[in-house]
């Protein structure tokens, strides 16, 4: 049973939403105002935040950017009345999984969070007695190394810390070597959707692979202009 964190502050708003979420099988956690939630994010496994933007003491936007600089890795979608175009880019620079305005049908909420966790729910693992090989836990491309499982990549004698979707992302180009790989197939296939916001989500994604790739002049992610993207790699094969 997946447990969601939920952060809204208007009262009778979050105890509809917690309602409605619970009845669709899932454990519900709700907080009043974005710093309780970035709490409860440091003190506890989510595997999912619902988060509004505009909350007391910290905004949404706030929690995603805090989020991302503690490193707390979780799937998580804005809910916000703010439609404004660059409100949604936002969003999704931030990271966010999905933006859902307001007002917006309970069904439409349940059924864009089941997207999610299906999307980001963990591959399972064979059993022992299975035949079946367990997925790569270490891949080696260039003079750099992800480990993948523990969302670690290794480059230049530093180690960083990625969130889920970029070691998706890194793991898939680091398959895929000197292979063009389609704008549209890689929405696809991460995010099961290729619409203009999620496509400008890839783009931030992109960005900042090639930042932390840097000290690796193996390793290059280069723009195939209309088409996609291409890591080319000069050093040691994947």
């Amino acid at each position: 049973m997946a447990h969601l964190l939920l952060v809204e502050d208007d009262p009778n708003l979050g105890f509809l939403l917690q309602d409605s979420l619970e009845s669709a099988g899932y454990t519900v956690t709700l907080c009043p105002d974005g710093e309780a939630g970035l709490n409860a994010l440091s003190a506890a496994r989510y595997d999912l935040c619902v988060l509004d933007v505009m909350l007391p003491k910290l905004d949404g936007f706030s929690v995603a950017r805090q989020m991302r600089q503690r490193q707390v890795d979780v799937p998580f979608m804005f809910l916000t009345a703010k439609a404004l175009k660059a409100d949604r880019l936002q969003g999704f620079e931030l990271g966010c999984d999905d933006y859902l305005t307001k007002p917006f049908g309970l069904e439409e909420l349940v059924y864009r969070v089941k997207a999610i966790l299906r999307r980001t729910a963990p591959v399972p693992q064979p059993a022992p007695s299975e035949t079946l090989p367990a997925p790569a836990e270490t891949i080696r491309f260039g003079a750099s190394v992800l480990e993948f499982q523990n969302l670690l990549l290794h480059v230049g004698g530093h180690t960083h810390t990625l969130t889920h979707r970029e070691a998706e992302l890194l793991r898939l180009f680091a398959q895929h070597p000197q292979q063009l790989l389609k704008r549209e197939e890689i929405l696809q296939r991460l995010w099961q959707d290729d619409g203009y916001f999620v496509g400008r989500s890839l783009d931030v994604f992109i960005s900042r692979l090639r930042k932390y790739l840097q000290p690796d002049a193996h390793l290059k992610i280069t723009t195939v202009h209309g088409r996609g993207y291409k890591l080319e790699v000069t050093g040691p094969d994947v």
